[in-house]
């Protein structure tokens, strides 16, 4: 464990944690807005990053890393290609949201079909963070650290052991982060972290590309840019672990699921000022998922020249970092994973709450006459956040008995949770008169065969496929159930005229040019090209 690098990374932790406390010292938390919505006061530039570094966690840095290295770029296209569905969400999603004045994507549910949908897929988007989001935040972080600064060889304990500490302490900071900052200071933090990252990530592959040349710079890229080239690829075939037929069918729903309907990543949004703001701020974020490939994969590409074999290979990208950096970079990247992993963690646990709390917690209580005030909703959310972190704690270390790779296990899980909730969403904003129950029935339906064809019958057909397989059947289910038993009243969303909603005049060329630099990097890392 080097003395510099630790230093550095204490120095930069710090200093970052500073940053964000001078920012909000005088942000009072007072109200169930400020600690999940930030007052709806956030900018373009916060909005985008907090939407950036939220999407990514050091499971980023770890599974597209590992991806790279023992198949090739297809994992790219998870990212890439979520610049479509990030845009269609910007232009017809959102102006819902706000039109609506709604705080979580289920208050959507409640104003389409009744109550009882909106609490079923909030406890579904609870269950998901609880047991897949949260924890997965937490190994991820843990596995990166200790790859970075090899605590499993200094002290000497095995390694499922240096995960179980590092998970602890990632969740306990974390934890802070959130229950006493509220979203505001989570904000704060992605945009110092923000620029860090591009630093760290250009730094890394200068010093990645000089070692894959021995100390030559135009060595290392003619090596990386003649041989193995085949680690470029990012049009998949069927082995591969991304058919490039995917990024149409199961990858789209689970982007429009993401960046439209996934409560820890919509909330970013919904704390802007206006629709302007937030169109604005989801076109920065579009433009960091651009940079994907630079600051994900590249390690990864570096690492196949480096690394014959590796038997653990999550800790490619950390093992890359160890090996190639001098020990200041090592740490200023060590921090920058940490608080990616922290700025991740805090918003799913703040989300978590905001579900909890306006959902569910306060529903029940008024159900049966007690007043809520805002004093006990700030105090139960704190509660509820200390209960589902302690949960996500407990469960994140068990990661380490998958088999998968560990990119393709944390979609796999995500997927039983997204599409179910994803599909009654595009049929409530589709239709006006598909009615609760059919709703229920779709999401049931949906959910319990998704678990059947991953978990008890072999259909030999790729999991993003069955996405869009079933996406299609429990629509035609919905819009059926909707022909027999419509809604008597057709619905029509009210404008509770809470923010602006006049949209951003330059959106259309700017999402144009996103758009065709998005198809441009799909060609640049195919067989036409740099796979060659």
């Amino acid at each position: 464990m080097n003395t510099t690098a630790i230093i550095t990374f204490i120095v930069v932790t710090f200093l970052v944690a500073l940053i964000s406390w001078i920012k909000t010292r005088k942000h009072k938390i007072t109200t169930s807005a400020g600690l999940f919505l930030a007052n709806r006061t956030l900018s373009f530039t916060a909005v985008g990053s907090a939407l950036f570094f939220t999407n990514i966690s050091a499971a980023e840095f770890v599974g597209s890393s590992e991806s790279v290295y023992i198949n090739n770029m297809t994992v790219m296209a998870w990212g890439v290609s979520s610049v479509f569905a990030m845009l269609l969400v910007s232009e017809f999603v959102i102006p819902v949201y706000l039109k609506g004045a709604m705080s979580t994507t289920p208050d959507f549910l409640e104003s389409r079909y009744d109550p009882q949908t909106k609490k079923l897929v909030s406890l579904l988007f609870l269950i998901s963070y609880l047991v897949n989001l949260l924890p997965i935040v937490l190994y991820s972080g843990a596995v990166a650290l200790n790859g970075l600064f090899h605590f499993s060889d200094s002290w000497n304990i095995s390694y499922g052991s240096s995960i179980w500490i590092l998970v602890w302490c990632i969740g306990l900071v974390g934890s802070l982060y959130s229950i006493l900052g509220g979203l505001k200071a989570i904000v704060i933090s992605d945009l110092v972290l923000g620029a860090c990252m591009f630093t760290g990530a250009l730094l890394l592959a200068y010093f990645g590309v000089r070692h894959v040349g021995n100390g030559d710079l135009q060595q290392g890229m003619h090596t990386i840019l003649t041989s193995k080239t085949e680690h470029f690829n990012s049009i998949g075939k069927t082995g591969d672990a991304i058919p490039f037929s995917t990024i149409f069918t199961g990858m789209i729903l689970m982007n429009l699921f993401y960046w439209g309907t996934e409560q820890v990543i919509v909330q970013q949004a919904l704390a802007s000022s206006d629709l302007k703001t937030s169109q604005k701020g989801i076109a920065l974020a579009c433009a960091g998922k651009l940079l994907g490939p630079l600051l994900f994969m590249l390690p990864g590409i570096i690492a196949v020249h480096m690394y014959s074999n590796m038997q653990n290979t999550t800790e490619v990208f950390s093992r890359v970092v160890s090996d190639v950096s001098p020990p200041v970079l090592s740490g200023f990247i060590a921090a920058v994973i940490f608080g990616a992993a922290i700025t991740s963690f805090s918003p799913g646990l703040n989300s978590a709450s905001t579900l909890f709390i306006l959902n569910i917690y306060k529903p029940a209580k008024e159900k049966k006459g007690i007043v809520v005030t805002e004093a006990k909703m700030l105090k139960s959310s704190k509660r509820f956040e200390m209960f589902a972190s302690l949960l996500a704690m407990f469960i994140a270390p068990l990661f380490i008995f998958s088999n998968d790779s560990f990119y393709t296990f944390m979609q796999k899980i995500n997927a039983a949770f997204s599409i179910p909730i994803f599909t009654i969403m595009f049929v409530g904003f589709a239709t006006k008169k598909a009615p609760p129950i059919a709703a229920k029935i779709g999401l049931g339906f949906c959910f319990v065969a998704y678990i059947l064809t991953q978990m008890v019958f072999d259909t030999g057909i790729h999991f993003l496929h069955v996405l869009a397989i079933l996406f299609v059947v429990t629509t035609a289910i919905m819009l059926i159930i909707g022909r027999l038993y419509p809604l008597e009243t057709a619905y029509v969303a009210q404008n509770k005229q809470v923010v602006d909603l006049k949209p951003w005049k330059n959106r259309y060329w700017v999402n144009g040019l996103l758009l065709l630099i998005m198809v441009l990097l799909f060609l640049l890392f195919s067989p036409t090209f740099l796979a060659n």
